[in-house]
């Protein structure tokens, strides 16, 4: 999962399809994924893996020390400069909480990476005393999504 440097990159495991199925374009989510480029990263480009459970799973084993598949992980690269860094979506987590909510994938999907990407140019919901809460609400209203993550979390 590496981006060149050049431009947003979103990638689609085959493990993905069965969830995206038909419901929502490649071409819509990498049009999100280059709007968030534009108006939250900064222009700095990211590099976005859309997969199944079973990735996230041994993503989330990997990194966090955690025996469970996950909605969204955030890998940013630590440099002031060059490309944010990468994140991995599950779109097996994201069809079943748009099913939750009562919306899209799509839409879920795009409050995934929103989320993402808010951590990838440094928000943390766990010690930033509601910041990225209130950054997220503010970009998902301009976006037009349903409820994001954070305030999800709150209720």
């Amino acid at each position: 999962m590496s981006s060149d440097g050049s431009s947003t990159t979103l990638l689609f495991d085959p493990a993905s399809k069965p969830a995206l199925g038909r419901r929502v374009t490649q071409a819509e989510l990498r049009e999100f994924a280059l709007l968030l480029t534009t108006k939250v990263a900064g222009k700095r480009p990211f590099t976005c893996l859309i997969a199944g459970d079973a990735e996230l799973r041994r993503l989330n084993k990997q990194f966090r020390k955690k025996k469970y598949a996950t909605d969204v992980l955030s890998f940013p690269s630590g440099s002031d400069t060059g490309p944010l860094g990468e994140i991995a979506i599950s779109a097996d987590r994201a069809l079943a909480q748009a099913q939750e909510f009562g919306h899209s994938i799509g839409d879920e999907i795009r409050i995934l990476l929103l989320h993402g990407v808010l951590h990838l140019v440094g928000f943390d919901h766990e010690t930033d005393k509601g910041d990225m809460a209130k950054a997220e609400a503010r970009w998902r209203r301009a976006f037009k999504l349903p409820l994001s993550l954070t305030e999800r979390a709150a209720v």
